[in-house]
Parts: C-alpha cells; sequence; structure tokens
C-alpha cells in the first residue's frame, strides 16, 4: 500500500460514544497516524434520520481514557447531524480531510439510509462539501469491527491518491464474516427493503397504552430499476449476501429525473394559472 501522509479526520456515529465499531474504527486510524477527532451522540441514537436539535441546548464533553492517546474524543446531546455539525464549527480548528461515520452495528443498506443516523451523520459532512464514508458491518450479533476498519483505512489510501472528481459520500456495507471469507468489493447501485410494520401495544404501570415499534424485513434481495445505471449493477441489497464489501455512492439531491422529464411536458407550466 502506498504511504499517505496523515490526514485529518472528523469520525462521528449514531451507536453512541461508547460504542465498539466507533472504537475501532477511530483507533484503527489513529494508529496508522492519522490525526482523529471523534465527536458521536451520548446515547444510541440509530434510525435518528437527519434531524437536528433546536428546541433544546446541546451539552457536549470531552471523553477521556476510552480511546487511543492520540484521538480527541467528545460526546454530544444531540444528534449525529448536531455532532458534525458542531464538530465543523466549535471543535476543529482546520477543515478535516473526510468525515467518517461508523462503525455502524448492522446494516445500511437499500431505503435503511432515508432512517439512517450513520448515513445522515456522513451526509453532514458531504452538505459541507466534504468527502464522506458511512461504514456498516452488517450483523447486530457479529462484533469484529476489525475488517470493516482495515477497508476503511485501505479505502481512505485509495481515495487520497485518486480523489473522486467532486465530493460524494460512499455507504459502505462489510459482511459479517472474518477476514479470509470476504469475497471482494464491489462497487453497487443502492437497493430496496421492505418491512413488515409492528406497532405492539403495551399497557404502563398507571394503566395507560403504548406502542412499541418492531419492523420485520420481509423481503430481503429486491433489484429495483435505475434511471440512469444499467440493472446488471447489483444492489447492494444483493451484493452484500455473497459476502462482498459493498461501495455505493450516495448523493443529497433527490431530484426525480424521470418525473421532472415528465411533468415538463404538462400544458400548464409557464403560464399564469
Amino acid at each position: 500500500m502506498t504511504p499517505i501522509p496523515p490526514l485529518k479526520l472528523l469520525v462521528s456515529n449514531d451507536d453512541g460514544i461508547f460504542a465498539l465499531g466507533v472504537r475501532t474504527l477511530a483507533n484503527t486510524l489513529a494508529e496508522a497516524g492519522h490525526q482523529v477527532t471523534v465527536v458521536c451522540p451520548d446515547r444510541e441514537m440509530s434510525a435518528t434520520g437527519h434531524g437536528l436539535t433546536l428546541h433544546r441546548p446541546i451539552r457536549a464533553d470531552i471523553v477521556e481514557e476510552v480511546f487511543h492517546p492520540q484521538v480527541v474524543a467528545w460526546s454530544c446531546s444531540g444528534t449525529p447531524a448536531d455532532c458534525v455539525k458542531f464538530a465543523l464549527s466549535a471543535v476543529l480548528s482546520e477543515r478535516p480531510d473526510f468525515v467518517l461515520s461508523g462503525i455502524n452495528h448492522g446494516a445500511n443498506l437499500g431505503t435503511d439510509i432515508l432512517y439512517s443516523g450513520t448515513v445522515s451523520a456522513a451526509m453532514e459532512g458531504l452538505i459541507e462539501g466534504i468527502p464522506s464514508i458511512a461504514m456498516s458491518l452488517a450483523s447486530f450479533s457479529y462484533k469484529n469491527f476489525q475488517p470493516a476498519a482495515d477497508f476503511a483505512q485501505t479505502l481512505l489510501t485509495h481515495l487520497y491518491l485518486n480523489p473522486l472528481p467532486q465530493s460524494t459520500l460512499l455507504s459502505v456495507n462489510v459482511p459479517a464474516v472474518e477476514q479470509d471469507a470476504i469475497a471482494g468489493v464491489i462497487l453497487t447501485r443502492q437497493g430496496l427493503r421492505r418491512y413488515v410494520e409492528m406497532f405492539e401495544k403495551r399497557i404502563d404501570p398507571r394503566g395507560k397504552s403504548y406502542y412499541w415499534l418492531a419492523g420485520e424485513i420481509a423481503k430481503e434481495i429486491e433489484q429495483p430499476e435505475h434511471s440512469h445505471l444499467s440493472p446488471d449493477i447489483p444492489t447492494d441489497v444483493h451484493a452484500i449476501q455473497s459476502n462482498y464489501i459493498t461501495l455505493t455512492p450516495l448523493q443529497y439531491n433527490l431530484t426525480d429525473v424521470e418525473g421532472f422529464n415528465s411533468l415538463e411536458k404538462a400544458p400548464w407550466l409557464n403560464h399564469k394559472i
């Protein structure tokens, strides 16, 4: 691997400051000589999407003796997006070379990215024009984050030596297998995962009802069409099943090109109504 100079890296997540995934990622990158700053929620904030804290104060504290000695770490009472905003505006004196989010405990595949705090933290970096990476381990129970952290280091080296033409968010999902069982790295398009939503009704000690959301994946593998990419390109949902590390470029521009092209033919456009 071609050596590169130390990079300034901002690391966040949605699993919280004490999660094993972010500790493995930050420590691995610090041991490689990079300048790592961690700013994470002070508790788990999964599935918070791109929410921001607007109606209460955000509190932040230095965290010591949890990470590698060269890592500067903060816990933040806000959402993952808050954490990145706070880091860029109030913690860092210099703009980071990359924003990384994760390593999430659980996959972020297909439409999961719309709800994912992990992806939203990385997206906040992209909004600021900083190349960003969201890292996820495709299991809620598997605990070996090291292959994912090692790949993050490899990916950073490649992106430094071969920068993309514009700032991009790369959503990376790593299969929950040992290093030698990983089939390789594959470029994918965003897939689709469908869930069956279940609201379990419960009764609290005061006799009042409340509901607990619990979704089950109804169909794991679907191959939706894409306006600009060949259907022969596998989706992230499909490729992870074959133990590939999936690499999916994402953007925040959600403009529907086909819908736009259809609507621009409407006879009432550009006329006074």
